[in-house]
C-alpha cells in the first residue's frame, strides 16, 4: 500500500518569534507554490505555536508540539497539556523523543501516557523509539526497539492517530547515519510489531519515519527504502532550503 510520506521538522529549543515566523512562512510559501509529494509538519518551541498556526493557516503546512503532559491540567509547573496544544491549532505532538527519554528520564509508561493524552485531545502522536550506541554495539537494537514500541504504544493507537519515528540515538545530530541494511532491518521489524498490535491492514497504513541526521545529501536514498515513510528532521529543518530539499526527495 502506498503511504503518503510525512516530513516533520523538530526545531527543538531554537527560534525567537521573528526567526520562527520567517522560517515557517518560507516553507509555507514554497508549499503553496509547488506542493511536494508529502505532508509537511513543523514542531517549533511551544512559545511559537500560536503565531505559526496563524501565519501558515490555509497553506497546507501543519504545526505540532514537541512534547505534552499526560494530564489535561493541574499542578505541573512548566509543562503543557495536549488540549492546550490543540487549542492553539496544533495537529501533532512528538512524544518520547530520545532527548526527553535521556534528559528527563522518561519511561515507556510515561511516553504511553502522553500519547494517550494526545489521542484524547485529537492530536496525532509521533512516538519516538530508538537505541543508543552502546545498545547497538551490544546487538540489542531490535530488542530495545521492540521494548520501546510495545511499552510506548497506547491501546487506542491507530494508523490515523499515531506515527512512529525510529531515531537511532547515536545518529541524532552527529552526522552519522546507519547503513541502508540497518535502516531497512529496523523499519521492517517495527512494521512487523505494528502488525501484532494494529492488524495487517493497520500496520500497512502506519507511517514510520526515520530520524537521525537526515539531510538533503542523504534524504533521497533514505526515503526510497522499504518501510521508510518520511523523516523526523532536526538541524536541517531550521533552514527553508534544506527542509524543502528533503521534502522534494520523497518518491
Amino acid at each position: 500500500m502506498a503511504r503518503r510520506p510525512l516530513i516533520a521538522g523538530n526545531w527543538k529549543m531554537n527560534g525567537l518569534k521573528a526567526d520562527g515566523l520567517a522560517l515557517a512562512e518560507g516553507i509555507a510559501a514554497k508549499l503553496k507554490a509547488a506542493p511536494p509529494p508529502a505532508d509537511l509538519l513543523v514542531c517549533p518551541p511551544a512559545t511559537l505555536i500560536d503565531a505559526l498556526c496563524r501565519a501558515v493557516a490555509g497553506s497546507g503546512l501543519a504545526v505540532g508540539g514537541q512534547d505534552c503532559h499526560a494530564a489535561n491540567s493541574g499542578a505541573h509547573t512548566g509543562d503543557i497539556a495536549a488540549p492546550m496544544l490543540k487549542d492553539l491549532g496544533a495537529s501533532h505532538v512528538i512524544v518520547g523523543h530520545s532527548e526527553r527519554r535521556t534528559d528527563h528520564r522518561e519511561t515507556n509508561a510515561q511516553v504511553q501516557a502522553k500519547a494517550t493524552a494526545a489521542h484524547a485531545a485529537g492530536l496525532v502522536a509521533i512516538i519516538c523509539i530508538g537505541e543508543t550506541e552502546a545498545e547497538r554495539d551490544a546487538g540489542r537494537t531490535l530488542a530495545v526497539v521492540g521494548e520501546q514500541f510495545d511499552g510506548s504504544l497506547p491501546a487506542g493507537a491507530t494508523a490515523d492517530n499515531t506515527v512512529i519515528a525510529y531515531e537511532p540515538v547515536w545518529a541524532i545530530g552527529t552526522g552519522r547515519t546507519p547503513t541502508t541494511p540497518e535502516v531497512v532491518e529496523v523499519h521492517a521489524a517495527i512494521r512487523a510489531l505494528a502488525g501484532k498490535r494494529l492488524g495487517a491492514a493497520g500496520a500497512d497504513r502506519l507511517r514510520i519515519l526515520y530520524g537521525g541526521s537526515m539531510k538533503p545529501s542523504n534524504a533521497k536514498e533514505l526515503l526510497a527504502l522499504a518501510d521508510v515513510d518520511g523523516g523526523l528532521i532536526g538541524g536541517a529543518s531550521l533552514k527553508v532550503e534544506d527542509f524543502w530539499a528533503i521534502a522534494q526527495s520523497c518518491p
